[in-house]
């Protein structure tokens, strides 16, 4: 349900031509400026996180993590087949699109795992260093969408910035310390 959840947001986001931050967010500028596959960009992009994951965070969240990412990517390959989107609105798809993905976030923190990538480094830095997941995540989605001026129009970025807005509201209403892991 996770995963359908964030998927129906990468659907949304893609067909209003926005973007997000964490490594799909990445796979999102890949997307754009090369024209390569979401669903084998979100794949390819975590592979280096595995190792890393398994011997900071270990084999269970590992696992999970894997799983995760793998039927984001099998989702974000079939949903645009089962789902076709004639038209948008662009405000309703970054909002409704940053909560899908931030329950859907909630989802997955709970099940101690992650979307792979730089959510995995946020935790372990939060683990190891003390410092707060959610402002290394922050930092990173930022960096991001700053790249996105790059490569989308600056309407389509401060839409995505909503989006991102939307996505950390649901997370800071919901998530609470000590609840799950990394925490």
């Amino acid at each position: 349900v996770a995963a359908v959840s964030v998927d129906i947001a990468v659907l949304l986001f893609q067909q209003a031509g926005l973007l997000t931050g964490g490594t799909v967010g990445l796979a999102f500028l890949l997307h754009y400026l090369m024209g390569w596959p979401m669903a084998w960009v979100v794949f390819l992009l975590n592979v280096p996180f595995y190792l890393f994951a398994w011997r900071a965070m270990g084999v269970v969240f590992t696992v999970k993590t894997f799983l995760c990412v793998g039927l984001l990517s099998l989702y974000t390959a079939l949903l645009p087949q089962l789902i076709v989107v004639q038209s948008i609105d662009r405000l309703f798809a970054a909002v409704m699109g940053g909560f899908l993905i931030g329950v859907g976030l909630l989802m997955i923190i709970r099940h101690q795992a992650s979307l792979g990538g730089l959510g995995v480094m946020a935790l372990y830095l939060q683990n190891t260093r003390r410092w707060p997941a959610g402002k290394v995540q922050m930092a990173a989605d930022f960096l991001i969408l700053l790249a996105g001026l790059f490569i989308r129009d600056p309407l389509s970025v401060a839409l995505s910035i909503v989006g991102a807005f939307a996505l950390n509201l649901v997370l800071a209403a919901n998530h609470k310390a000590g609840r799950y892991l990394g925490t």
